[in-house]
């Protein structure tokens, strides 16, 4: 039987995975994917948008890969942050309970209050710290409450086609070889997550809404495995892509204030997934095979022209 799909969230680096997934995946059939030009989570009114006529199926599901994720600009933008990461969940959520639509919703690490030790499962305390976390929270709470069987899916440090901090520490790279940029990086040693490859997290959703389990729906936390600081990924970073000569000086959280207090510590316990048959990766594995893909071929061809136009 085939199970068919809407995305909403498109044009992120998961929502770019996801279509890719979906096309690629035997029993799968992408109906639709949808960025903010054509259904924005801010406008309620945006719901009317959605191809509900080309689910016929009886497998259909919802995949909201959409979110508002500028952590610092939640601090200030604080209506539409929880509007887009709040709010429009939850009328998601009613939107597929009418239509007997599976829902998958993404969430975030950024729910807790990142000072644990240990990694955190899926029915531990939350308590977030920033505007995003709280949204992102609500979102959660809304989801639950009216499509106990959806799945929320909380996951941490994604990385993929598009923006992220692959891009940003091999643009420190490209500088230096350059001669535009020079001495040590600076990166925090003392906030410790797990990478995820936003490929790799795509087709985990997609197999959570194909396991016989499915249907039981609740918090799930998936990640690339085995935990690191940002300075091991960015070292780990720099080694792969190239650049090993970079050196980079461990700093502390406090030497890069931000609006929004960054979590020390962001690793998710995925004991839950593995029960579903659900198993990624480790990290390292995931980021070597990134960066020898296109995405990275061609974002790394991007940084050197603009440094090189820079002059």
């Amino acid at each position: 039987m085939t199970s068919r799909y809407l995305v909403l969230g498109k044009n992120g680096q998961l929502g770019r995975c996801l279509t890719r997934t979906l096309d690629a995946r035997a029993g799968c059939e992408l109906v639709a994917a949808l960025g903010r030009d054509e259904v924005d989570l801010a406008d309620a009114a945006s719901l009317a948008r959605l191809p509900e006529g080309d689910l016929g199926s009886a497998d259909p599901w919802l995949l909201n890969a959409a979110a508002y994720t500028a952590v610092d600009q939640c601090e200030s933008d604080v209506d539409v942050c929880h509007a887009v990461n709040g709010d429009a969940p939850g009328a998601l959520a009613d939107w597929c309970r009418e239509r007997n639509v599976g829902f998958v919703h993404v969430s975030t690490d950024y729910v807790f209050a990142g000072d644990a030790e240990t990694p955190y499962r899926e029915d531990d305390p939350t308590a977030p710290r920033t505007e995003y976390g709280r949204s992102k929270l609500a979102g959660e709470v809304a989801v639950l409450e009216r499509t106990p069987a959806a799945w929320i899916v909380r996951t941490s440090w994604v990385f993929g086609p598009g923006k992220n901090f692959v891009g940003a520490i091999v643009r420190q790279g490209v500088l230096r070889e350059a001669g535009k940029a020079e001495g040590p990086l600076r990166v925090v040693a003392d906030q410790i997550g797990c990478p995820t490859y936003a490929g790799d997290l795509a087709e985990a959703i997609v197999t959570l809404t194909q396991c016989n389990q499915a249907g039981a729906g609740g918090l799930l936390h998936l990640s690339n495995s085995e935990a690191c600081t940002w300075w091991d990924f960015a070292r780990a970073i720099l080694d792969a892509a190239g650049y090993g000569h970079v050196e980079i000086d461990r700093v502390s959280t406090d030497a890069f204030p931000t609006p929004a207090p960054r979590p020390a510590y962001s690793v998710l316990d995925t004991t839950k997934a593995r029960g579903l048959g659900i198993e990624m990766r480790p990290w390292r594995e995931a980021l070597e095979d990134y960066l020898a893909g296109d995405d990275f071929s061609a974002l790394h061809q991007s940084l050197r022209d603009e440094v090189a136009v820079a002059g």
